[in-house]
């Protein structure tokens, strides 16, 4: 059962300090959107069972990416899409949401969709993987 939708912003506004969910709601819809452009059929679709509904329909109507981001480019995607953000805080809102996605998905979806990814995006979900 996906987590409620204010329980997972609950978590986002927590781990991104965020002063409000208001804030931490326009993190979680940009980097979702991201997101999904990145991940395809199985995986995207099960991570998405795992998100609440509002979420798990922007994770499946992403934004379009013409190839996959860098974690830099990934970031510098989400500095571009959140008003006023900077590299810096635009680093801070990906990981607040994705250390939540990742909490949802659990590790065995974790696995597969960091195969999806291109390197580097362990860091990005909080989830380092030994060399």
């Amino acid at each position: 059962m996906a987590p409620r939708h204010e329980a997972f912003l609950g978590h986002v506004k927590e781990r991104g300090e965020y002063e409000d969910l208001t804030e931490a709601d326009r993190a979680a819809r940009v980097v979702l959107a991201l997101l999904g452009a990145h991940l395809v059929g199985d995986v995207r679709a099960r991570l998405a069972a795992c998100l609440p509904d509002e979420f798990a329909l922007i994770l499946l109507n992403p934004l379009q990416s013409a190839e996959p981001l860098s974690p830099e480019r990934f970031v510098r995607a989400t500095a571009a899409w959140i008003e006023g953000a900077t590299e810096r805080t635009a680093t801070w809102d990906v990981s607040a949401v994705l250390s939540t996605v990742a909490d949802a998905a659990g590790e065995n979806l974790m696995g597969r969709i960091l195969l999806q990814l291109p390197v580097g995006y362990d860091l990005l979900f909080g989830r380092p993987r030994p060399i």
